[in-house]
């Protein structure tokens, strides 16, 4: 080893490295107005949990059909495997249950993650058991990744991983929402800690009594509440005051209110902000009032974008014949008036395209007997019967 670097090593020893560190310091009432103190998690602020909740409940209430395609279109296929998912996915959870839970936890506590363990005994769908966002760490590896839950590396082809928000650096791996909506629950969280500041703060008098400060019964505290009990304090709504003209003076002030503050009209600009980067109406959130296009374009954008995450990755990874594929059912999350919805089924069941207990079931009445066939338009008979009528053959 040279001199030179046995000098460094040396003076490396001999000399600790340097720490920096900053101090902020400030009294307390200045404290009270620049530090907004505590850290509240988007799981805890009011109206993003709203939002979260709105999506993750419409979503969890859609039923999951297991589809097969065929030559004659897609149908429904019920089996053990599609009863597995679509009611009891473990023993411990509902279908619902479990779908609320990969909503919120992509979309909060998972930061644009969920991943569940798909257990099985035999080769067959045991259950489907959700890992804690704070259990689960993501490596790369080289090109893809590894899912590490207690220790343990898995394959990713092995897990059911659902990503909300893609990174653009690491596609695999989603960013949910965090980052976009921090600035604005901070807001909110300080909007809600000044309105409580102001409510309960004492400097709010709507009356204000001028004395003499130069009478000695003035002077001190007791002085003055004996003589508000003297000449104000009374026993009977709407009783007159009896007071010195020469030594009270009644002046009634307006005390500063929240509209002054200009708060309500930042609560809901923040409000608003929440549902543009969630993609929810503002309604939902109290701003605003019910709009039934706006709700079902919520439905089929916003809804449906995340619904295709849950059932693509269930197709994905659950499912080896290639025909078959998992398809979340939207219909009942529409904002349908009942007039629509029989006009609809009266125009499809004159037109033979639905029979009458389609008709039925659509209108969610039970089936009846003899609404089995296909009813066209004119004199509203079978349909295989249409060429025998009489009109047609040359007769009346």
């Amino acid at each position: 080893m040279s001199k030179k670097n046995r000098k460094t090593q040396q003076r490396a020893r001999a000399e600790p490295s340097q720490k920096r560190s900053a101090v902020w310091m400030c009294g307390s009432d200045a404290f009270e107005t620049l530090a907004c103190r505590g850290y509240t998690p988007l799981s805890k602020n009011p109206e993003i949990i709203a939002a979260v909740d709105t999506i993750a409940n419409l979503i969890a209430s859609m039923t999951i059909h297991l589809m097969e395609n065929t030559p004659a279109g897609d149908i429904r296929i019920q089996n053990e495997l599609s009863r597995k998912v679509d009611i009891n996915p473990n023993r411990y959870m509902t279908r619902a249950t479990l779908v609320q839970w990969i909503v919120k936890t992509m979309m909060l506590s998972g930061n644009g993650n969920a991943v569940i363990y798909p257990s099985t005994q035999g080769g067959y769908l045991e259950d489907l058991v959700p890992v804690p966002a704070a259990n689960v760490v993501f490596t790369p590896d080289g090109w893809g990744y590894k899912i590490t839950i207690g220790g343990v590396d898995y394959n990713p082809d092995d897990l059911l991983h659902f990503v909300l928000n893609p990174d653009e650096n690491e596609p695999w791996r989603g960013i949910g929402y965090r980052v976009a909506l921090a600035d604005v629950a901070k807001s909110l969280k300080q909007a809600a800690v000044t309105k409580d500041g102001f409510m309960s703060s004492k400097w709010k008098p709507s009356l204000i009594v001028k004395v003499d400060a130069l009478t000695e019964e003035f002077s001190s505290p007791e002085g003055r509440r004996r003589l508000l009990d003297s000449y104000v304090d009374t026993t009977a709504a709407g009783e007159p005051w009896m007071i010195p003209a020469d030594q009270f003076d009644v002046t009634q002030v307006k005390p500063l209110t929240l509209t002054d503050l200009a708060l309500p009209q930042a609560v809901e600009l923040d409000k608003r902000s929440v549902a543009s980067v969630l993609g929810i109406p503002a309604f939902v959130l109290g701003v605003g009032s019910f709009n039934r296009d706006e709700w079902n374009n919520f439905i089929s954008r916003k809804i449906m974008s995340v619904a295709q995450i849950i059932q693509q990755e269930l197709t994905r990874k659950l499912l080896y014949k290639p025909e078959w594929y998992f398809r979340m059912n939207p219909r009942s999350l529409y904002s349908y008036d009942l007039k629509d919805l029989s006009a609809i089924a009266d125009d499809q069941y004159i037109r033979g395209i639905m029979t009458g207990n389609e008709v039925r079931d659509w209108l969610s009445l039970p089936p009846k007997e003899g609404l089995d066939d296909l009813i066209i338009l004119e004199n509203y008979i079978p349909r295989g019967m249409i060429g025998d009528q009489s009109k047609l053959n040359g007769g009346e």
